[in-house]
């Protein structure tokens, strides 16, 4: 007997009236109770709970439904005065509920701290900061196991260790997290007795039978849509039904619900005084459905095996049969298409919005109305532990993960990235990846500006740095930039062809030029060169008469450092000459140079506002900004030549840009480069 069927059936020996389970949840009132005991700080309740489970155990509708308590306007629409009063937590402050899927560790700490409204800029601090808060905060972490762009990652596990755990330890947070088993004793291992609690869903003490029972039932009647049946419409059939569905599942909700969809969705074939066409399992529900149907089990996990290897929120409905395809090795579009009514109860469409790495493709001239983004339906499967179980079937992921990866790149059209479906673009490195090619696939400067560098870095990161190529490491050292600079295609473009300046591939920043994205800038030189102070730009007159002034960048530079002269006038520092429009370094008395005259800045189409580690560069005449750089590390000197030469300098080195965006009014103003 359960907890929650033993509570009630005391009730009715004192006469006391049984109090009406949650509406989305249905049961599951012991665990409700301890939640509730958490939200309102009760003597003895711990401070920190891992929620956790077997995959498709109800720990998400459980949560939910528990949030819906602790938001205000859910609260108006529960009967909470039906409900047993020690799972209602009090009306507090709604808590931070953090979405971890699909997001890095990082960016799941960054929304905590804009949550909480904290200035703090490294993780330290965010911590820091937290635990000097005069009043505790409740933080809630749903669908650990869901965290992470890629799936190889490991995301949840980084999530635990660099994120939960150390929130666990601040005495001003109460936190209640869902992670996977595997983590959960991580999560409060090095916390004090008492202050920390697992509510594992599958324990005897927390499991809810009776619950499980009343979830079938309701999948089964009229109010969730179902079809006019025997066992739909009687409430003894029904009643029965749900019961023999819940005892073969052995306490999963997945199953029963998988179960219950398929049925439901094709109820041909069915009897259900058969046990044998009840699913014990998330894999006996796909074969039993299958065959019941007359199909063959194999055929439907081939349809499914693409969602089940996809990455992200959804595959495109159009990739679907030439994926499967790739996967079984020949031609699958038959049976995909006839095959969809079978596949129904395992899969749902995806709201496009929901994938927030699919907004981008028609900027800066890549797409249009009618592009890839268009009339682009999303499919995913319902639960990911049906994907789990798809996944264990295939008797070699890396190699179906080869041939995924081999048909995404046949669908760029003319492999040109500003036409690739967006999931083309953001998710081939994922399949790259698990097919174990990821390195040979990271020399494509195109791929490098269009897709989500969220998703790209994190699937580069994982792999070992000793097999990456140069492009390849450019890439991973400047990818935080790119998101810490939310920048558009075309300014990932032009960030990524500085750093292959800097890091010596020249040829990978030219190619960047040739993608059509009109980049703001060229990057004409960069000098590796530490401890600059200041730069200056001015023409440097010629020793021998008739021949041509040289423009020059100076920098300000220790003294001792080689190449350098003494400044003009004695002071600290020496003063080294660069050319300015090109690589080198030049030869000259840095006393010779002449500023630009006061007419000649005037007359100069661009003006620059620097900061500490951004600029922006403005039309004069409007005062318009037109472009902005932006830096990993603090500006130590800038100028712009009246030609448009933007001179940079950092801690690490100096470049040199030309500016090559349109003046208001005119045509692009190229300047002497």
């Amino acid at each position: 007997m359960g907890d929650e069927e033993a509570m009630s059936a005391a009730e009715g020996a004192l006469g006391a009236p049984r109090y009406a389970p949650h509406p989305y949840v249905g049961g599951r009132t012991a665990a409700l109770r301890a939640l509730a005991a958490w939200r309102m700080c009760w003597p003895g309740a711990p401070r920190v709970i891992a929620l956790t489970g077997d995959p498709g155990s109800g720990r998400s509708r459980l949560l939910t439904g528990f949030l819906m308590m602790c938001d205000p306007a859910h609260r108006k629409k529960l009967p909470l005065y039906d409900m047993d009063p020690a799972t209602v937590p009090p009306d507090l402050p709604v808590p931070a509920v953090p979405d971890p899927t699909g997001r890095t560790a990082d960016q799941v700490l960054r929304l905590l701290a804009d949550h909480f409204g904290l200035d703090a800029a490294r993780r330290e601090d965010i911590f820091t900061e937290l635990a000097a808060l005069e009043e505790p905060v409740s933080i809630v972490v749903p669908d650990v196991d869901r965290a992470g762009p890629i799936r190889a990652a490991d995301e949840p596990a980084r999530l635990v260790a660099d994120v939960l755990t150390p929130l666990a330890a601040l005495k001003t947070v109460q936190l209640l997290a869902d992670v996977p088993r595997a983590l959960a004793a991580e999560l409060v291992e090095a916390l004090p007795s008492g202050q920390a609690q697992i509510i594992d869903l599958d324990a005897a003490e927390w499991a809810d039978p009776e619950g499980l029972v009343r979830y079938a039932e309701t999948a089964l009647g009229d109010a969730a849509g179902a079809p006019e049946l025997p066992y739909t419409t009687d409430p003894v059939a029904r009643r029965a039904l749900a019961e023999a569905m819940a005892d073969r599942a052995d306490g999963s909700r997945l199953t029963v619900r998988l179960g219950v969809r398929a049925l439901l969705t094709q109820p041909d074939g069915f009897d259900p005084a058969d046990a044998s066409l009840l699913p014990g399992s998330v894999g006996e529900a796909l074969d039993l459905h299958a065959r019941r149907l007359g199909s063959d089990p194999e055929t439907l996990r081939s349809i499914l095996a693409p969602l089940a290897l996809a990455e992200g929120a959804g595959l495109p409905a159009r990739l679907l049969a030439p994926l499967a395809s790739a996967v079984a090795g020949r031609d699958m579009s038959r049976e995909v298409a006839e095959g969809m009514p079978l596949a129904a109860p395992f899969i749902e469409p995806v709201a496009e919005s929901v994938d927030g790495d699919d907004g981008d493709d028609v900027e800066d001239g890549a797409g249009s109305a009618d592009g890839p983004a268009a009339e682009r339906p999303l499919l995913r499967l319902i639960h990911p532990a049906l994907a789990d179980d798809i996944r264990s079937g295939l008797p070699d992921i890396p190699d179906a993960q080869a041939r995924i990866a081999m048909a995404l790149l046949e669908a760029v059209p003319e492999q040109d990235w500003s036409r690739a479906d967006p999931y083309v673009r953001d998710r081939l490195a994922a399949h790259t990846l698990e097919a174990g090619l990821l390195p040979q696939l990271l020399t494509d400067p195109g791929l490098f500006a269009y897709a989500d560098p969220v998703v790209l870095r994190a699937a580069v990161e994982a792999v070992p740095l000793e097999q990456l190529g140069a492009p390849a490491r450019t890439y991973l050292r400047t990818a935080p930039l790119l998101i810490r600079s939310q920048a558009p295609v075309a300014m990932r473009a032009a960030l990524l062809e500085t750093a292959f300046v800097e890091d010596g591939l020249g040829p990978y920043a030219d190619a960047l030029h040739t993608l059509g994205l009109d980049l703001p800038w060229r990057t004409l030189w960069s000098a590796p060169l530490a401890g600059v102070a200041a730069v200056t730009t001015g023409l440097l007159p010629p020793e021998d008469e008739g021949a041509d002034a040289r423009p020059v960048a100076a920098f300000l530079v220790p003294e001792g450092t080689p190449g350098s002269r003494p400044r003009p006038g004695g002071g600290k520092g020496a003063l080294l000459l660069h050319h300015l429009l090109r690589p080198g370094y030049a030869e000259g008395d840095p006393a010779r140079v002449q500023r630009p005259s006061k007419e000649a800045a005037e007359a100069a189409p661009y003006g620059f506002t620097p900061g500490a580690d951004s600029l922006r560069v403005w039309d004069r005449p409007s005062g318009e900004v037109v472009t902005a750089v932006i830096s990993d590390a603090p500006f130590t000197g800038a100028d712009l030549s009246p030609d448009g030469v933007l001179v940079l300098a950092t801690e690490v080195g100096v470049t040199a840009r030309q500016i090559l965006v349109a003046v208001p009014g005119g045509g692009p103003h190229h300047g002497a480069g």
